[in-house]
Protein backbone atom coordinates (compact mmCIF):
# COMPACT_ATOMS: atom_id res chain seq x y z
CA UNK A 1 0.00 0.00 0.00
CA UNK A 2 1.04 3.57 -0.67
CA UNK A 3 1.90 6.21 2.10
CA UNK A 4 -1.48 7.81 0.51
CA UNK A 5 -3.54 4.69 1.19
CA UNK A 6 -2.09 3.88 4.61
CA UNK A 7 -2.97 7.57 5.86
CA UNK A 8 -6.42 6.93 4.06
CA UNK A 9 -7.00 3.57 6.07
CA UNK A 10 -5.82 4.68 9.37
CA UNK A 11 -7.94 8.18 9.01
CA UNK A 12 -11.15 5.66 7.95
CA UNK A 13 -10.61 3.29 10.92
CA UNK A 14 -10.33 6.77 13.45
CA UNK A 15 -13.22 8.58 11.89
CA UNK A 16 -15.48 5.34 12.47
CA UNK A 17 -14.10 4.89 16.40
CA UNK A 18 -14.60 8.54 16.69
CA UNK A 19 -18.25 8.51 15.38
CA UNK A 20 -18.96 5.19 17.70
CA UNK A 21 -17.90 7.05 20.39
CA UNK A 22 -19.82 9.93 20.07
CA UNK A 23 -22.93 7.54 19.46
CA UNK A 24 -22.09 5.78 22.97
CA UNK A 25 -21.96 9.41 24.58
CA UNK A 26 -18.58 9.22 25.66
CA UNK A 27 -17.46 12.48 23.38
CA UNK A 28 -19.76 15.73 21.96
CA UNK A 29 -20.69 15.96 19.30
CA UNK A 30 -19.42 18.37 17.44
CA UNK A 31 -22.29 19.68 15.22
CA UNK A 32 -24.73 20.27 17.88
CA UNK A 33 -21.99 20.63 20.99
CA UNK A 34 -23.65 18.28 23.40
CA UNK A 35 -23.15 14.81 24.22
CA UNK A 36 -25.33 12.26 22.96
CA UNK A 37 -25.95 8.62 22.81
CA UNK A 38 -27.44 6.78 19.98
CA UNK A 39 -26.34 3.34 20.52
CA UNK A 40 -27.84 1.70 17.38
CA UNK A 41 -25.64 4.15 15.54
CA UNK A 42 -22.79 3.36 17.63
CA UNK A 43 -23.35 -0.52 16.95
CA UNK A 44 -22.92 0.02 12.94
CA UNK A 45 -19.97 1.96 12.92
CA UNK A 46 -18.63 -1.11 15.39
CA UNK A 47 -19.85 -3.88 12.63
CA UNK A 48 -18.53 -1.56 10.09
CA UNK A 49 -15.18 -1.75 11.35
CA UNK A 50 -15.83 -5.53 12.06
CA UNK A 51 -16.74 -6.10 8.13
CA UNK A 52 -13.23 -4.02 7.22
CA UNK A 53 -11.81 -6.21 9.63
CA UNK A 54 -13.17 -9.71 8.52
CA UNK A 55 -12.33 -8.09 4.99
CA UNK A 56 -9.02 -6.84 4.92
CA UNK A 57 -7.61 -10.09 6.97
CA UNK A 58 -3.94 -10.73 5.56
CA UNK A 59 -4.40 -7.41 3.45
CA UNK A 60 -2.89 -5.58 6.31
CA UNK A 61 0.72 -4.80 7.41
CA UNK A 62 1.54 -5.15 11.12
CA UNK A 63 0.37 -1.32 12.47
CA UNK A 64 -2.82 -1.35 10.30
CA UNK A 65 -3.66 -4.56 12.16
CA UNK A 66 -2.78 -3.62 15.26
CA UNK A 67 -4.56 -0.18 15.18
CA UNK A 68 -7.63 -1.97 13.56
CA UNK A 69 -8.05 -4.63 16.63
CA UNK A 70 -7.04 -2.11 19.83
CA UNK A 71 -10.25 0.46 18.03
CA UNK A 72 -12.57 -2.44 17.94
CA UNK A 73 -11.59 -4.20 21.39
CA UNK A 74 -11.23 -0.52 22.84
CA UNK A 75 -15.17 0.33 21.32
CA UNK A 76 -16.53 -3.25 22.01
CA UNK A 77 -15.60 -2.55 25.84
CA UNK A 78 -17.27 0.75 25.96
CA UNK A 79 -20.10 -0.35 24.14
CA UNK A 80 -21.00 -3.11 26.46
CA UNK A 81 -20.20 -0.89 29.61
CA UNK A 82 -22.63 1.49 28.23
CA UNK A 83 -25.48 -1.33 27.55
CA UNK A 84 -24.85 -2.40 31.01
CA UNK A 85 -24.95 1.45 32.30
CA UNK A 86 -29.12 1.42 32.06
CA UNK A 87 -29.14 4.80 30.63
CA UNK A 88 -31.52 5.73 28.08
CA UNK A 89 -30.58 7.10 24.81
CA UNK A 90 -30.96 10.88 23.68
CA UNK A 91 -34.19 11.27 22.35
CA UNK A 92 -34.50 12.32 18.36
CA UNK A 93 -34.17 15.76 18.46
CA UNK A 94 -37.90 17.55 17.45
CA UNK A 95 -37.60 18.56 13.25
CA UNK A 96 -36.90 22.14 12.94
CA UNK A 97 -40.23 23.92 11.61
CA UNK A 98 -40.06 24.91 8.32
CA UNK A 99 -39.55 28.31 6.82
CA UNK A 100 -41.65 30.10 5.37
CA UNK A 101 -41.30 31.21 2.00
CA UNK A 102 -40.95 34.69 1.17
CA UNK A 103 -43.77 36.31 -0.28
CA UNK A 104 -43.89 35.98 -3.84
CA UNK A 105 -45.22 39.58 -5.28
Amino acid sequence: MSENQDNLFQGLVMMLSMQAMQHMGKIMNPLTHKVERHLDAAQQAIDLLDMLAAKTKGNLDEAEDKLLKHMLGDLKLNYVEELNSGRQDTPDAPAPAPESAPDAK
